[in-house]
């Protein structure tokens, strides 16, 4: 694992990372707020091939009564929970997914909470969309329980496995909420099943449908973290189609008076 550095560009991709970082830098800060501390969080993208190849990715629209970004259209996720470390998996990351993961992380450098980021992601699909992504026919493990209920009763054990680390963004200084965020992908093979009601219990996204990255980026309220973030998985998926867990990632925080770009 190196160090993060900037990552090269030229060209038009160059010119493609300048409009990225643009569209970062133009969201209106309050700068009078309290710098808050980034909270851990993990959003996951499922990606789901159809006939001719086109790819779809599951999303839906935060609730109105959200205080950060509601209505807003993006992908299951939220906040790590501090039990997330403690969640039992049948199966792990690989490693140069882990490593990635655990990169420039905040606070103790354990597995166990590199494992409660992807952890967090499949609990949050389960609990905003109704999709358990995991191995079916897992035998119950008796630590598995809580908000893993669900899953212990189907059958399905958490797997790391398929994940692979597309990117991570930490939110801008003076913003009211600001998050660590760790933006994991995997295939829709990586479903176990999925509830028929097509939404999860929370209630907290609506409208859960699988969309092409074109109709995602048509939608009028589309946070430009997650504009952003298609982009970069759309321009990785050209030169690297099945994810391989070595590939580098972007990683956007604030530096001085804007977003960097740098890879891990």
């Amino acid at each position: 694992m190196t160090d993060t550095t900037d990552a090269p560009a030229s060209g038009s991709n160059a010119q493609a990372l300048d409009e990225r970082l643009k569209r970062l830098n133009a969201v209106e800060r309050d700068k009078v707020a309290v710098n808050l501390r980034p909270k851990d969080a993990a959003t996951l993208l499922i990606l789901d091939r159809v006939a001719g190849g086109e790819l779809r990715v599951l999303m839906g629209r935060r609730h109105m009564r959200h205080k950060f970004f509601p209505g807003a259209y993006v992908f299951p996720g939220g906040r790590v929970d501090r039990g997330d470390s403690f969640v039992p998996v049948a199966e792990d990351y690989h490693p140069d997914v882990l490593a990635k993961v655990s990169h420039a992380m905040k606070g103790p450098k354990t597995t166990s909470r590199a494992r409660a980021f992807a952890v967090a992601a499949i609990r949050e699909t389960y609990e905003e969309a109704g999709v358990f992504v995991g191995t079916k026919g897992a035998a119950a493990d008796p630590r598995l329980g809580g908000e893993f209920a669900a899953f212990v009763e189907r059958g399905v054990a958490p797997s790391l496995a398929p994940f692979r680390l597309v990117a991570r963004a930490i939110t801008p200084p003076k913003r009211p909420r600001r998050f660590d965020t760790r933006f994991f992908a995997v295939f829709a093979d990586a479903i176990a099943e999925t509830l028929p009601e097509g939404t999860g219990p929370s209630g907290e996204l609506e409208d859960v449908a699988w969309v092409t990255f074109d109709e995602a980026k048509a939608k009028s309220q589309l946070p430009p973290i997650t504009h952003t973030i298609m982009d970069e998985l759309v321009a990785r998926l050209a030169r690297d189609p099945k994810l391989a867990p070595q590939t580098p990632v972007p990683f956007y925080q604030w530096v001085g008076n804007g977003f960097r770009r740098a890879e891990v």
